[in-house]
């Protein structure tokens, strides 16, 4: 078995042979690099393509990705650094601005320097401070018609992923007024349109070290008459900036830096063990219509293996000791990294599983710790608690990439059997959990029982965007609703 210095570097290797073919394999200068076929004067004319045509399926739905394509927001990382948000406004040429936030950032440190960097530039401003954790459908609709009378020309998010997202929908849904809610929300719940256009300056100042959205396309909300979280996930959304500024998670509750680090922790293990991006179907028609999330791919993998190891090291001292500032610096750069590996190589059965755990909650399970009024299951719990059983699923499809993220937690790799992957993975998560402390072991330990189950596998199944790079994942729908039944029974105790 391969070490995991060994798995790093060959992610890196391959990303510097793709530059390497681009930039030597093929003048740079010659329009036809991409298909070296053409070249070849000597063969008789038509006969490239008619090989061509022989290994190509004549089925355009069954054509594979043949392009990978890399995407993320700028980013400014350090201390202190929010308090050029009112700088950068003005460089973007912004007169009107709407600032983001919710009820408890609001009365933080981190929406304090935002304000007073705007007051310093003169600039004129808005606060919508009606943002909720975990939004619904409803209360997006809210925000957006909040902003769109107000018609600022920039947006600001001043808090964790659920302010990113919703300030991304205001903004959308602002530069597209006469849009119904559900023309861009990922099909098959919504219409799946694509955005046809620029939207307006957004800059992220994330309070969280979870999610990643600073970085990524995608916003998630709860659309309550389906019973299943969904979204918008298009390029078009990704803030223009990311400030990732240290001092702002300095007043996360322990329980948040733990659901917030899972959820970095799930998005690195899942766009590492992504289907390749070379395997996804269908080859898009247009540019425009390649999905953010595309499998893993050379570039995204150096961004996950890397927040994962990170986050095997520090997520737990963060959770410990919130006075560990290193711990939590390093936290916040694990999740802009891993925002930049999955926004780019996706996710998979972790968070399609877990979009009907959140939404449904049928005991009214609360996670200890958060300071919230409803019932809640946090997303980042709702991710990891079926982390041992999505993974002991997916390593036979690569059990060379399951036994190195197995390596970064620890675990001595050198004579483990292929066949053994998935459980030396799971039981490695399992450990690291029950360790973190405060985790709900398994899916009992949320309320839910076998009764829940075909509830659970209904709203999971519209979740296309993410099942669709998930490995091992059937693509008869019979056969894939009884892997998911399994799936969730498997996870009802870790």
């Amino acid at each position: 078995m391969p070490s995991p210095v060994r798995v790093a570097a060959s992610a890196a290797q391959r990303a510097r042979s793709l530059l390497r073919t681009v930039q030597y394999g093929r003048p740079p200068t010659c329009p036809c690099h991409a298909h070296p076929g053409q070249h070849d004067h000597s063969a008789p004319a038509g006969a490239g393509l008619a090989r061509r045509a022989l290994a190509t399926p004549t089925d355009p739905a069954r054509r594979k990705e043949y392009a990978f394509e890399m995407a993320a927001s700028a980013i400014r990382f350090g201390p202190g650094c929010s308090s050029e948000v009112g700088m950068d406004l003005v460089n973007l040429g912004a007169k009107r601005v709407c600032v983001v936030t919710d009820g408890t950032v609001a009365r933080l440190g981190a929406m304090a320097r935002v304000v007073e960097a705007l007051e310093r530039e003169g600039l004129q401003f808005v606060v919508y401070a009606g943002t909720v954790v975990e939004p619904k459908d409803s209360s997006i609709r809210e925000a957006i018609a909040f902003a769109k009378p107000y018609d600022p020309d920039a947006f600001v998010a001043v808090g964790g992923g659920s302010v990113i997202d919703t300030a991304k929908l205001m903004n959308l849904y602002t530069c597209f007024p006469a849009a119904d809610f559900l023309d861009f929300v990922n099909a098959p719940l919504g219409r799946g349109l694509p955005i046809t256009k620029p939207l307006r300056p957004l800059i992220a100042v994330p309070t969280t070290a979870g999610t990643g959205s600073e970085t990524t396309g995608t916003a998630i909300f709860d659309l309550v008459a389906a019973g299943a979280k969904t979204g918008i996930a298009h390029r078009a959304l990704k803030p223009t900036l990311g400030l990732c500024d240290p001092l702002n998670t300095r007043t996360m509750p322990a329980a948040v830096h733990g659901s917030s680090g899972l959820d970095v922790l799930c998005h690195a293990l899942e766009s590492w063990t992504a289907i390749p991006y070379s395997e996804r179907t269908p080859r898009p028609t247009d540019p425009m219509l390649r999905p953010a999330y595309q499998g893993a791919n050379p570039i995204s993998d150096i961004f996950a293996l890397q927040a994962l190891r990170s986050t095997v090291q520090y997520l737990p001292r963060a959770v410990r000791d919130p006075e560990d500032a290193e711990a939590q610096e390093q936290m916040l750069l694990a999740a802009t990294l891993a925002g930049v590996g999955f926004g780019n190589a996706g996710v998979h059965l972790c968070h399609g599983l877990s979009y009907p755990i959140s939404s449904q909650n049928p005991a009214g399970y609360r996670q200890p710790g958060y300071a919230v009024a409803r019932p809640l299951i946090p997303h980042g719990v709702s991710v990891a608690v079926t982390a041992p059983a999505v993974f002991r699923f997916t390593a036979p499809a690569d059990p060379g990439r399951h036994l190195a993220a197995a390596a970064a937690f620890g675990v001595d790799t050198t004579n483990v059997k292929a066949a053994a992957a998935g459980d030396v993975l799971a039981e490695a998560l399992s450990a690291f959990l029950v360790k973190l402390g405060d985790q709900p072991r398994g899916l009992r330990a949320l309320g839910f029982g076998r009764e829940h189950v075909d509830a659970l596998v209904e709203g999971t199944l519209p979740q296309r965007r993410v099942l669709g790079l998930a490995p091992g994942l059937s693509e008869d729908v019979a056969e894939e609703r009884e892997q998911l039944q399994g799936l969730f029974e498997d996870a009802m105790e870790y």
